[in-house]
């Protein structure tokens, strides 16, 4: 069990790092797919297309092992957390867009009217609509982002996986490793669950 835990705090850890860079950037995405300049837009297409289309196992080993062959030394830590924010962000970015189109026209009116500019309106008026209006879809989100991070175990991670296969090959008994491990994800993923909820609730 104390490995089970530890191998735990670790999944939490990256799993939070990498949602929370996942949603940052998917904001940044999606602002970039609904611009009028073409060009942030055909960014917003090929970064989608890339992170969507490219299963996540790969995205891992090209940050792992590729990206030093540019010049750039990235750590086992930094290899995972970017690549689990790069695939998240495409994903909520796609979220994020479904929303923003949601917005009311009055609201964007409203806020020009107020004096904000396009930075401050997207951030104080349409982000927060948008977020509000797709909260179970980006929780959804956020559970499918603690299942894959179980895959940063390939670069060394020693998450919940990682930690119940070295138990099972420890002990010679996988079927309690993994039936533990199995356990703990779907309390957290649960954990997850109810607080998106409550976040719902209190909107």
């Amino acid at each position: 069990m104390p490995a089970l835990f530890r191998g735990l705090g670790n999944t939490i850890g990256f799993s939070l790092a990498g949602i929370a860079l996942g949603f940052a950037l998917g904001a940044v995405v999606a602002a970039a797919a609904m611009a009028a300049n073409p060009w942030p837009r055909l960014f917003a297409a090929v970064y989608v297309s890339f992170f969507r289309g490219v299963p996540l196992l790969v995205q891992v080993l090209i940050a792992f092992y590729a990206v030093p062959f540019i010049g750039i030394d990235v750590p086992p830590a930094g290899a995972a957390i970017g690549a689990l924010g790069c695939c998240c962000a495409a994903y909520a970015a796609e979220i994020l867009r479904g929303g923003l189109s949601l917005v009311p026209h009055g609201a964007v009116e409203a806020a020009r009217l107020l004096g904000l500019n396009a930075r401050q309106t997207f951030l104080r008026i349409r982000l927060p609509i948008a977020i509000a209006a797709m909260r179970p879809a980006l929780v959804s989100e956020a559970i499918m982002i603690v299942k894959a991070s179980s895959l940063i175990s390939l670069v060394g991670i020693l998450e919940l996986t990682r930690s119940a296969q070295a138990i099972a090959a420890n002990t010679f008994q996988p079927l309690p490793a993994y039936a533990l491990c199995g356990m703990f994800y779907l309390v957290l993923n649960i954990v997850l669950s109810v607080l998106g909820g409550l976040a719902r609730r209190r909107a």
